[in-house]
């Protein structure tokens, strides 16, 4: 491909696609993944009237970026109008989060049952449920996403970035909408065979109408969350609503976890157009045009033949390079300064 062929090292496309909803930033554990999203995020609040930056990864960074407290609220972020913060932990209730699982679910309608346990006709479905959930891995871990996106949906922001974990995390995250579709439209079908038995033998077991009711209204919740989940898988494999950025750094074990990524993504068919190469060492040079360190030069030896690869693997990706830095960028005044190389990159630091 020739160089008036290559796209735009840049994330102007991603700015100028005001139909996405949904944007994913992610790659292996130490690649710059937040200082991009939290960038990412700031040149969005530009061009979009809402922005909301979510951190998924446990570890949250994003209030070490930007050098302010984020909660499981969405907090204003200092220095911008229109951009918010917030992270969230992705596990189940049992775990930390506010965002309960399919095991929280059955233990609240149970006391809303008044204690009726596996004597009783509610009990009979609980265990139901429980034995389909056993083996359904990460039910629990999906339920909990599931929650955090029937929150986020009913915020009035209108582009979301998710600063996520590293990559197998993230394609886990990815697929709990599959997982939960799977799971709801089976519990559901079955709950069509099986719940008037369990209304009819409610009151033979000492269950009374409590039982029922308790098991009416999960399912009707499970049911109405199912809508939510359905809706979210579509969104997420339109490529109008929906894209993954992935970053990552010119070195071998980096990019094979790229191409890795990428793969998968294209599996789950979600859109993926936009590589940032991150930590670029552009070495000094004297007044002859020799640089004059040795390790910097071979470092940036290195560096180019993975870039040449990067070059050939994805010819038909924006790749945005960026520069490694001297200091580190934090605060939202940093950020904004840094985020103009997504826009306008640039080969120096």
């Amino acid at each position: 491909m020739s160089d008036e062929d290559k796209l735009e090292g840049s994330i102007r496309n991603i700015l100028e696609q005001k139909t996405l909803k949904w944007i994913f930033v992610g790659g292996k554990g130490g690649v710059g993944k937040t200082t991009c999203s939290c960038s990412l995020a700031a040149q969005l609040s530009k061009v979009r009237e809402r922005v909301l930056l979510i951190s998924t990864d446990p570890a949250h960074n994003i209030s070490d970026a930007f050098a302010q407290k984020f909660t499981k609220q969405p907090t204003a972020v200092n220095g911008f109008s229109n951009l918010f913060a917030m992270e969230i932990d992705s596990n189940p209730a049992g775990d930390g989060s506010e965002f309960g699982g399919l095991e929280e679910m059955l233990q609240n309608a149970a006391q809303n049952n008044g204690g009726q346990g596996a004597g009783g006709a509610f009990g009979m479905g609980k265990d139901f449920l429980q034995s389909i959930a056993g083996g359904l891995p990460g039910i629990d871990e999906a339920m909990s996403f599931a929650e955090m996106m029937k929150l986020i949906d009913t915020l009035d922001f209108d582009v979301v970035v998710f600063d996520t974990a590293p990559t197998g995390h993230t394609l886990r995250l990815l697929q709990f909408p599959s997982l939960l579709d799977k799971a709801f439209t089976k519990i559901l079908s079955l709950q069509g065979m099986f719940g008037p038995m369990l209304n009819q033998f409610s009151g033979l077991l000492g269950g009374g109408a409590n039982g029922a009711n308790s098991m009416g209204d999960m399912m009707e919740k499970l049911q109405s969350t199912l809508e939510v989940v359905k809706k979210m898988n579509a969104q997420f494999k339109n490529p109008d609503l929906t894209t993954f950025v992935c970053v990552c750094i010119a070195e071998f074990l980096s990019l094979y976890e790229t191409e890795r990524l990428i793969q998968e993504l294209t599996k789950q068919e979600i859109d993926t157009h936009n590589i940032i190469v991150n930590q670029l060492l552009y070495p000094d040079k004297d007044a002859s045009g020799n640089v004059v360190c040795r390790k910097c030069k071979s470092r940036s030896g290195i560096q180019g033949k993975y870039l040449e690869e990067i070059d050939e693997l994805y010819e038909d990706f924006h790749v945005t390079k960026l520069p490694l830095l001297e200091t580190e960028v934090r605060g939202s005044e940093n950020i904004m300064k840094f985020s103009e190389r997504l826009v306008n990159a640039s080969t120096d630091a």
